[in-house]
């Protein structure tokens, strides 16, 4: 099974670009829903979500996501009805085999903290969130979504082995502070792949020239902003 990860971060656009990281959240959620995707939050912060979705044909369905999403529109704290603009940017990173990106244990630092996702009291007793160092590479990753520290681990691993692959492979230009330039663009608003006009109820992709309305992309009906077979 095809399973990829996907990085939501909030760029320009100050607190509504962090609101609009879990509106995005929402449109790969209903997205999987509609395709039969397995999906699963790796992490979940302020500005920043990590997602992990499975599924036949899953990189290639999600490949015209990667880069900036530029939204205008009047955000919901904006009280003179003004439209602003604001950007996020994706990333969409094939999740490759063990076998593809050894890992070696002695290359990692573990720290374990008490989770700050959903789960309840229960879940605030134990630390079950990781925090995982690859010291080569000096990426950081955390994972804090699910009940067990096992498959936090896990889901951080796999984010890892993600992050290495596409530096292997030379899909980026330079990782840096934990960026992907090479794939998401700068997030300046200037710099977009996506154009998402709420108010006029349009999405423009501007690489495959597709349009749809913002009611059905927001539903997750991507395909129709793919290209043309």
């Amino acid at each position: 099974m095809e399973s990829v990860i996907v990085e939501i971060r909030a760029a320009e656009g100050g607190e509504d670009a962090k609101l609009l990281v879990l509106e995005q959240l929402a449109v790969y959620g209903k997205f999987s829903t509609r395709k039969g995707y397995q999906v699963e939050i790796v992490s979940q912060r302020p500005g920043i979500a990590t997602l992990r979705i499975q599924g036949s044909g899953v990189q290639s369905a999600l490949a015209q996501e990667t880069g900036g999403h530029r939204y205008q529109r009047v955000p919901p704290t904006e009280r003179r009805g003004r439209v602003h603009t604001s950007t996020v940017t994706v990333a969409v990173l094939p999740e490759p085999s063990e076998a593809e990106v050894p890992i070696r244990e002695s290359d990692l630092d573990w720290q374990y903290m008490i989770g700050s996702g959903a789960g309840g009291q229960a879940r605030q007793k134990n630390q079950t969130a990781v925090r995982l160092t690859h010291r080569p590479s000096g990426l950081v990753i955390r994972s804090e979504n699910e009940r067990s520290q096992r498959q936090n681990k896990a889901n951080a691993l796999a984010v890892l082995r993600a992050r290495l692959y596409e530096i292997a492979q030379g899909r980026q230009e330079a990782v840096a502070n934990d960026s992907r330039r090479g794939m998401v663009g700068s997030g300046q608003r200037g710099d977009k792949t996506i154009t998402l006009a709420i108010q006029r109820d349009q999405v423009t992709h501007h690489r495959t020239g597709r349009r749809t309305t913002y009611k059905r992309y927001a539903d997750g009906h991507l395909d129709d902003l793919a290209q043309n077979e």
